[in-house]
């Protein structure tokens, strides 16, 4: 099955926009950074410091949800076809060389492509049909278990505090 001209421009307009891509493949919702690269998002992990890849598999298949980057609202869904790239060959570099750029934090920059090479998995996500319609439901999930916390009780003295600066401003 082929997608239209406009379902395609529709996925890679929302995809190179968005900041995370939300994928499923065998397990549950992962949001993932990602690069537009050559008709396709690649998505690069299951390394030491970088992100899970869990359920994609090569030559597997993978629903992904795009959202918008300002409202968080769904854009669009579409099912993409996984292939696992390998490394040194030359639609690896084209993608390494973009996503080189959208990977934060790296803590070896100098080595870090090197250290993909060795580490990491390369996946291509192929657009192959565009979700006509809306799901049942709102598929949100429950957040995965943390020692990270960042709710906390709010401090007694600080709604004084803050009231003090809005008078002062004024």
């Amino acid at each position: 099955m082929t997608l239209s001209t406009l379902d395609l421009a529709l996925v890679e307009e929302a995809t190179k926009k968005s900041g995370l891509i939300w994928v499923r493949g065998d397990g549950a919702d992962r949001a993932l950074w990602h690069a537009w690269v050559d008709g396709a998002a690649h998505v690069l992990g299951d390394g030491p410091g970088e992100q899970p890849l869990p359920g994609l598999a090569d030559g597997a298949a993978a629903e992904v949800t795009v959202r918008s980057k300002d409202k968080g609202g769904r854009l669009v869904a579409w099912t993409a076809a996984v292939r696992e790239l390998a490394p040194g060959s030359e639609p690896w570099e084209a993608a390494v060389a973009e996503l080189k750029g959208k990977r934060l934090n790296a803590p070896d920059s100098e080595q870090m492509t090197a250290r993909w090479a060795r580490e990491c998995r390369l996946l291509r996500l192929d657009p192959v049909a565009v979700a006509t319609e809306l799901p049942d439901g709102s598929l949100a999930a429950v957040p995965q278990g943390s020692p990270a916390v960042t709710r906390r009780p709010v401090p007694a003295g600080l709604p004084k505090l803050l009231l003090k600066r809005r008078r002062s401003a004024r």
